[in-house]
């Protein structure tokens, strides 16, 4: 049995964050949180570039044509949908998902999807406080992972079917 896994070395790892302007006082702790985490993990700032969109809806092109640049191993879709009295929720919500994970499939990096959905604004501060709990963070410790993972079964004799190249 072969196992994979990633590891969380940073170190000479390209990173593009796309993030929302839309609900900025928590979409800025996000940022945040994925900046400190990608230095923590040995990322330097200037191999870090950061996009900013004016809402959820507008991340999932941004990251397309960010990873279609190909200066970047991933990119860190970061934005807040905070449920209000009309559909507008869903709608916002559904393409942001349904968009990172098809830019992703198409282009066969990770592009990471650190978007808050959630019922208020105290929920979405509590993801956002600079903490462990902080989803920015934890979006960008899942870049750096995917990176090394998609490496390793690339290098190896693993033929998945599907989108890895």
């Amino acid at each position: 049995m072969n196992v994979f896994e990633g590891n969380l070395d940073g170190k000479d790892r390209s990173i593009g964050i796309v993030v929302s302007k839309f609900n900025e006082p928590v979409t800025s702790r996000l940022q945040a949180g994925a900046l400190e985490a990608l230095e923590q993990l040995g990322t330097l700032l200037e191999q870090i570039q950061v996009v900013r969109v004016p809402g959820a809806f507008e991340l999932p092109l941004a990251a397309k044509v960010l990873a279609q640049a190909k200066k970047v191993d991933a990119v860190i879709c970061l934005g807040a949908v905070i449920r209000g009295e009309t559909a507008h929720f869903e709608y916002i919500s559904e393409h942001a998902s349904r968009g990172i994970g098809a830019v992703s499939l198409e282009l066969g990096i990770p592009i990471i999807f650190g978007v808050l959905t959630t019922n208020t604004v105290e929920q979405a501060m509590e993801r956002s406080e600079a903490s462990e709990r902080n989803k920015g963070a934890e979006a960008a410790r899942s870049a750096i992972e995917m990176i090394s993972l998609l490496k390793e079964l690339r290098g190896s004799n693993v033929r998945p079917s599907g989108f890895l190249r």
